[in-house]
């Protein structure tokens, strides 16, 4: 009887630390976004903003993970930033692409599109 309890000691203890041991890929690769962000957040110089817009590109262009795709509202985040810096071509490029990848995500950003080419519609309505 004690063999068996020490066989099935032994059997649970190894299928424990047997199943610890594998590693798991995360879906997305946020690289060093989060610092980034933060330091762009925090002083608003061109260089944190630099930092931010090579993170932001190395994510989309590079991204890891197991799904193999940015992550989250980085397109989003980027496009939005790069709409208020005066890039608006390429920003609603970003914000599509956004809706693309996280089809969920459309109603939210639909609504940044539209607001955006209302303000383009009115700009161009100013200078005719």
């Amino acid at each position: 009887m004690r063999l068996l309890i020490r066989i099935i000691i032994t059997s649970a203890v190894i299928s424990l630390f047997s199943s610890c041991g594998t590693p798991t890929q995360s879906l997305y690769n946020w690289g060093n976004y989060d610092d980034a962000l933060y330091n762009y957040l925090k002083k608003r110089d061109d260089q944190s903003l630099s930092r931010l817009i090579s993170t932001y590109e190395r994510l989309i262009d590079q991204p890891g993970g197991s799904r193999k795709t940015p992550p989250p509202g980085v397109c989003a985040d980027y496009g939005y930033l790069l709409i208020q810096k005066g890039n608006i071509e390429k920003g609603i490029t970003l914000l599509k692409k956004e809706i693309e990848l996280y089809p969920e995500s459309r109603p939210f950003i639909e609504k940044i599109i539209q607001r955006f080419d209302n303000i383009n519609k009115s700009d161009e309505n100013k200078t005719k």
